[in-house]
C-alpha cells in the first residue's frame, strides 16, 4: 500500500463539539420567535448555507420572513454577529485534537479539515487556533459542493496533492466516510461517546478517540 500522507478530517463531532441547542434558543430568542419555530425554519436552510448559496445575513432575512417577522436590516446584523460570538462560546475543542493533529504533522503527514458548514465556521476555527494546525480548510460553503459528494473529498486531495490511496479521512457520519471511501480514500470513524454521534459501523474502523486512530506512518 502506498503510504499515507495525507490526513483529511472532519470538524463538527470529530475534532470540536458545538451546542446547537443553546444556540438556538438565544437566537429564537433575540429574534422574538418560539424556538420550535425558529428551529424548523433555519435547519430549512442548511443546504443552502453548507453549499454556499446562502449568506448568514441572508439566511437569517429569510428566517424571519418565514416567520413572519420583518427582516429588519439592524436584527439581521443583530442576528449575525450574536451567531459569531455563539458559535465561538458554544464549542468546544475535543481535548485530543490538538495533540492528534500535532502529532500527525510531526510525522510529515498533511492536514486538511473538510467540513459541511456554513459561512460562520471559517473564523470559529481561526478563533480555536485549528486553522493553525491544519494546512488546508476545505469548506462546503466556499466550494460549493458537501459530503459525501466526491468532489469535495478531490479538492481537499488536490489542495494537499496527494492520490485517494495516500490519504485517511476521520469522520463521525457513516456516510461521509462512505463516501471519501467510494473515491478510494481509507476511511476511519471517530464515535465519541457524550457527542452527537452516528451509531459505530465496523466497515470504518470505528474509535472512540483521536489517541485510538492506528499510526498513519
Amino acid at each position: 500500500m502506498p503510504a499515507i500522507k495525507a490526513c483529511l478530517i472532519d470538524v463538527y463531532d470529530t475534532i470540536l463539539s458545538s451546542n446547537y441547542a443553546e444556540r438556538a434558543a438565544a437566537l429564537a430568542e433575540e429574534s422574538g420567535i418560539p424556538l420550535a419555530q425558529w428551529s424548523a425554519a433555519w435547519l430549512g436552510l442548511g443546504r443552502e448555507r453548507d453549499e454556499g448559496t446562502a449568506t448568514m445575513a441572508g439566511a437569517f432575512a429569510r428566517t424571519l420572513s418565514a416567520c413572519g417577522r420583518d427582516p429588519d436590516p439592524a436584527l439581521v446584523s443583530r442576528l449575525v454577529a450574536l451567531d459569531a460570538e455563539l458559535l465561538i462560546s458554544r464549542t468546544s475543542v475535543c481535548p485530543d485534537t490538538v495533540p492528534f493533529l500535532e502529532a500527525v504533522r510531526a510525522d510529515g503527514i498533511r492536514v486538511a479539515l473538510v467540513s459541511n458548514c456554513a459561512p460562520n465556521t471559517r473564523p470559529m476555527l481561526a478563533a480555536k487556533g485549528l486553522l493553525d494546525l491544519a494546512d488546508a480548510a476545505i469548506l462546503s460553503c466556499e466550494v460549493g459542493v458537501a459530503k459525501p459528494a466526491p468532489q469535495i473529498y478531490q479538492v481537499a486531495l488536490t489542495e494537499l496533492g496527494v492520490l485517494a490511496a495516500e490519504a485517511v479521512f476521520l469522520d463521525d457520519q457513516p456516510r461521509f466516510c462512505e463516501g471519501a471511501q467510494a473515491i478510494g480514500i481509507r476511511a476511519i470513524q471517530v464515535v465519541r461517546h457524550g457527542v452527537a454521534s452516528r451509531p459505530a459501523d465496523p466497515r470504518f474502523s470505528p474509535v472512540t478517540s483521536l489517541a485510538d486512530v492506528p499510526s498513519l506512518r
